[in-house]
């Protein structure tokens, strides 16, 4: 098939299983997010969120998009907004990876940092951004700000999409699903689709150590694209009762993990995606009888070479842990 753009080719993407040694017929099965042309799961909402503005009379043909986003978002609504004319404003904070930034970039899409000097650098301004974020739509005429936390066709995008092509990909084979939480519209709108095809599908959510989403102390963390501070509100997407069991997980804990996948499996995949499958690997463990656990890997490693995959950032905070790395080694050595 030949396609017209880019963007008719969100979604579709593959999914591999990673071999584990375990003591029980359990699969993993990698649903691999970073084959969407903006390389990010983030693409199927940023499209959905557009489509839905466009239909509700929001976003009118020559129109401005603005968005709060840690990098991956914007890279999708910056995709979309290319393709059909429109004016893209990023509003990020220094948390936001170089490489993200400078895809955004590449599509034409504008920065616009928020002020974050009081922040460590393992600390997100989500607060100040979406302040920045109202304040443009207020100024710029025929503008809109698309609120990716509370917008319904955020998780909509997913439900339509991810969900569905899951439940394809392994005949209807699930058990488990597994994925960041963040804003909540992937994990909300995927499971809420599992779930009405088979209720008994396990939902687990992952969040990074420090994060607020499941009660956890408000402490800063590198993980980027999920997360949410104690000085925000939770999103309006993240949905509880669709989700069966809250987990968190440190930067050591997923940066050494992502870092051991790529030099010894190929698989190479963003930091925060690398804490999803240490968890979803210690969950194996502990299963029994036969089944697919299915890992939402939302982003790959290209957009954190400066970060995760290089060596002196990850010494400078004391963020290698060759334990971490001997512990998934010994699991996913079948």
């Amino acid at each position: 098939m030949i396609h017209k753009k880019m963007s008719d080719i969100i979604g579709n993407t593959p999914m591999v299983e990673l071999p584990v040694n375990a003591k029980n017929e359990w699969s993993l099965l990698l649903k691999l997010e970073k084959f969407n042309p903006g390389q990010s799961m983030k693409d199927r909402m940023a499209l959905n969120m557009i489509n839905q503005a466009e239909l509700d009379g929001r976003l009118h043909p020559g129109g401005t998009i603005i968005e709060s986003s840690s990098g991956n978002t914007a890279t999708g609504l910056a995709l979309v907004a290319a393709e059909r004319g429109y004016r893209f404003i990023a509003v990020v904070d220094h948390h936001a990876a170089k490489d993200k930034i400078g895809i955004i970039k590449a599509y034409g899409g504008e920065i616009r940092y928020v002020d974050s000097s009081n922040y460590g650098e393992n600390e997100v301004a989500v607060k100040e951004r979406e302040l920045l974020a109202a304040q443009l739509s207020q100024e710029i005429p025929n503008s809109i700000f698309l609120q990716q936390a509370d917008n319904p066709a955020n998780a909509e995008g997913y439900y339509k999409t991810l969900g569905q092509e899951i439940i394809d990909q392994t005949r209807g084979m699930v058990s488990m699903l597994i994925g960041s939480v963040g804003t909540g519209g992937s994990l909300s709108g995927t499971a809420r689709r599992l779930k009405e095809y088979d209720p008994s599908i396990q939902v687990i959510g992952v969040e990074p150590y420090g994060s607020v989403v499941f009660g956890g102390p408000n402490l800063p963390y590198f993980q980027s694209g999920t997360g949410n501070p104690g000085n925000v509100e939770i999103g309006k997407n993240v949905d509880y009762s669709l989700i069966d069991q809250g987990m968190t997980v440190t930067d050591k804990e997923a940066f050494n993990t992502a870092r051991y996948l790529a030099r010894e499996k190929g698989i190479l995949i963003g930091g925060a995606a690398g804490g999803i499958i240490y968890k979803a690997i210690r969950l194996i463990r502990e299963q029994i009888g036969t089944g697919n656990m299915v890992a939402i890997i939302a982003d790959g490693g290209e957009k954190y070479l400066d970060t995760v995959f290089n060596d002196k950032w990850m010494e400078y905070r004391e963020l290698i842990d060759h334990t971490i790395e001997k512990e998934v080694r010994d699991f996913l050595n079948t």
